[in-house]
């Protein structure tokens, strides 16, 4: 069984998968730096150099690496749940976990990793953070088995939270 981390950018999916797994023994991957690893560039690079296209292949090819692979958390990006592919490939032996913040939250947090978001190249980042949650709110919504409020929490909180709901699933 993996635990699937997912939502949009900026909710704490790569710093609370993390966590889970090191609570849970578990192994982790986050698809995004497996996806720089296998490309030998940045994402925003890959988006500039390659296009957006090319970059849901080799996410794509990454998630279903991953998802053949049994007990571990998996951060997938924002975007990745979005193919039918890799739902269909994440959700086959997953529970899936969609973490979530309010679009203040979420600015603040992509700000402060720099900005470098390819997706949000724009003047107005909280009117586009605000357009990409509505278009993906009903996707990420059919595709949780759970899902956990990140806004105003520490990832330690969250971590625990996840934890918990895991080992009550376990339980029963």
């Amino acid at each position: 069984m993996n635990v699937i981390l997912f939502g949009f950018m900026g909710v704490g999916k790569s710093v609370v998968g993390r966590m889970v797994a090191e609570r849970l023994g578990m192994d982790f991957t986050d698809v995004d730096d497996e996806v720089v690893r296998m490309a030998g560039k940045p994402v925003s690079t890959i988006f500039e150099d390659d296009g957006e296209p090319a970059f849901r292949e080799l996410e794509s090819a990454i998630v279903k690496e991953a998802s053949d692979r049994d007990g571990q958390v998996i951060a997938c990006g924002g975007g990745a749940v979005l193919r039918a592919e890799n739902l269909k490939n994440l959700k086959r032996n997953s529970i899936m976990i969609l973490l979530t913040a309010d679009p203040e939250t979420i600015l603040k947090r992509v700000e402060r990793d720099g900005g470098s978001r390819p997706l949000l190249k724009t003047a107005d980042m909280l009117e586009c953070i605000e357009s990409l949650l509505s278009e993906r709110c009903g996707h990420y919504l059919m595709a949780a088995d759970t899902m956990f409020d990140t806004s105003g929490r520490a990832p330690e909180q969250v971590a625990d939270d996840v934890v918990r709901f895991l080992k009550r699933m376990k339980d029963t």
